[in-house]
């Protein structure tokens, strides 16, 4: 996908506060930490034409105003991904600035969990 010049902006400036790891970490942190959550915040349709298996869904436009009730201890692992890995960016820079300590941002997105073959589920 062609992002636009500002969103990239806005993008790059998160991942300054961020923290991004690659499949290999996600799926050692998800193993070794049984309270890690795999949070999807892609859009809606998104989700259930195909999501990762066990990951929950917040979508990004949502995020804010459900994550507190989703998740309320700030202190829980999360680790974001969207389809490419530049909404899960921002919304890991946002849940950051709500409190949540330990946010990481998927690098590649969901397009890097079907290429390496993660088990995946259709529907809500």
């Amino acid at each position: 996908m062609q992002h636009s010049p500002g969103f990239l902006v806005v993008v790059d400036e998160a991942r300054t506060r961020i923290s991004e790891i690659d499949l290999d970490r996600t799926r050692e942190r998800l193993a070794n930490n049984p309270k890690a959550i795999l949070i999807d915040v892609r859009e809606d349709q998104e989700w259930t034409a195909n999501h990762a298996t066990n990951a929950i869904h917040l979508g990004k436009g949502i995020l804010e105003r459900d994550i507190e009730s989703v998740v309320p201890d700030k202190d829980t692992e999360l680790i974001m991904y969207c389809g490419g890995g530049f909404r899960s960016v921002l919304t890991a820079d946002v849940a950051q600035r709500m409190g949540y300590t330990n946010v990481h941002s998927l690098i590649g997105g969901y397009k890097a969990l079907v290429d390496a073959g993660w088990e995946t589920m259709t529907g809500e």
